[in-house]
C-alpha cells in the first residue's frame, strides 16, 4: 500500500532535510596578526564546501585584524550562514606550555610573563593537551571574540598550536624518528620538535628574511643535537616546492616533504587538492567523529 504526503507534509519533510543540512555545517575560523582562513565543513559526508584565506601585506594590530575579519564576513555569503558550530583558531606567539601537574590557573600570566609581553588588563585561556598531559595558556584577542559572539553566539576557541601539537603527537606515536613540524605562514612560523614522539620543543619565530627563516631552524636542529640527514621535516602553510624558502630549506635538511590534514575529506573545489598542504591546520581542527 503506497502513501501519498500531503502538500504540507512534503513542504515539512523538505524543511526538515534543510535544516540538518544546515545543521550539519561547521565553521572553523584561524586569526593571526598575518592573515585570516575561513573554513566550512559539511559534517554529514566530510566535504569541504568552503576554504579560504586571507594574507596580508604587512603584520598587523588585533584592532587591524578586527576591521578585515569584519568585511569578510560581510563580503563573502557563505559566512553569513547558521553553522551547528562555530571553533576560533588564535595563531600567535602569546602562548606557552606548561606540564599539567604544575598548572595552577589562578598563576596563568605567570606562565606568560617571562616569554610573552603581556599586559595585566590581558585575558588569559588555556587548552589541555591529553596526548602529553600539558597544557597551553594563551592569550586570545578579546576584541575579535565579542564579534564573533555577536555574529554567531556560542562558539569555541583555542590556541593553533594545540592544533598543531595534537596533530604531531598523533602521527607520531611509536616512530623512532626525529621529526620537525614547520607550520609557515606570512612573517611567522610554528616549529614542533619530536624524538622518537615524545615532544622536544614547541615555538613560534618571527622572520622577515630567508636567513632569518633558516637560522632558527639550524639552531634547533644544532641545540636538540638533531640529525640533518635523517631529520624528517613535515612543512604545512603558505610554502610551496618553487619557494625559495623551501629550496633553502632543502640545502640544509634531506629529508622535507609536505605535510597533509589527518582525516580524508572531499572538497567542492577541485583545485584545492592541490594546495590543502597550506590549510593543515584549519582543516584539523576538525575532529574526526564530526
Amino acid at each position: 500500500m503506497k502513501l501519498r504526503l500531503t502538500e504540507t507534509g512534503q513542504k515539512i519533510i523538505q524543511r526538515k532535510i534543510k535544516l540538518e543540512s544546515i545543521l550539519l555545517k561547521k565553521l572553523s575560523i584561524q586569526i593571526s596578526l598575518s592573515g585570516l582562513s575561513f573554513c566550512i565543513l559539511n559534517g554529514a559526508d566530510r566535504k569541504v564546501v568552503y576554504l579560504k584565506r586571507f594574507d596580508f601585506k604587512t603584520k598587523l594590530t588585533p584592532e587591524a585584524v578586527l576591521e578585515h575579519l569584519k568585511n569578510a564576513i560581510a563580503e563573502e555569503s557563505s559566512l553569513n550562514e547558521t553553522f551547528d558550530s562555530v571553533l576560533v583558531l588564535f595563531q600567535n606567539e602569546l602562548s606557552n606550555l606548561v606540564p599539567e601537574k604544575f598548572f595552577n590557573e589562578a598563576h596563568s600570566a605567570d606562565y606568560l610573563k617571562f616569554s610573552s609581553k603581556i599586559i595585566k588588563t590581558d585575558f588569559i585561556s588555556h587548552d589541555t593537551i591529553a596526548a602529553n598531559k600539558s597544557v597551553n595558556v594563551f592569550v586570545p584577542y578579546v576584541n575579535i571574540n565579542n564579534y564573533i559572539f555577536e555574529i554567531y553566539g556560542a562558539f569555541e576557541y583555542k590556541h593553533a598550536a594545540t592544533i598543531l601539537i595534537e596533530h604531531a603527537l598523533k602521527n607520531e606515536v611509536d616512530v623512532e624518528e626525529d621529526h620537525m613540524y614547520l607550520n609557515i605562514a606570512p612573517f611567522h612560523y610554528e616549529m614542533v620538535v619530536l624524538k622518537q614522539g615524545q615532544l622536544q620543543l614547541y615555538n613560534s619565530f618571527e622572520y622577515t628574511t630567508s636567513e632569518d627563516f633558516i637560522y632558527y631552524i639550524l639552531f634547533a636542529v644544532e641545540q636538540l643535537k638533531l640529525n640533518p640527514e635523517n631529520l624528517k621535516v613535515k612543512l604545512s602553510g603558505t610554502i610551496e616546492k618553487d619557494d625559495p624558502l623551501y629550496k633553502l630549506l632543502y640545502t640544509y635538511i634531506r629529508f622535507v616533504a609536505f605535510e597533509h590534514p589527518s582525516e580524508k575529506f572531499t572538497f567542492d573545489q577541485l583545485d584545492l587538492q592541490v594546495s590543502k598542504h597550506q590549510h593543515t591546520l584549519i582543516l584539523n581542527s576538525f575532529n574526526p567523529c564530526e
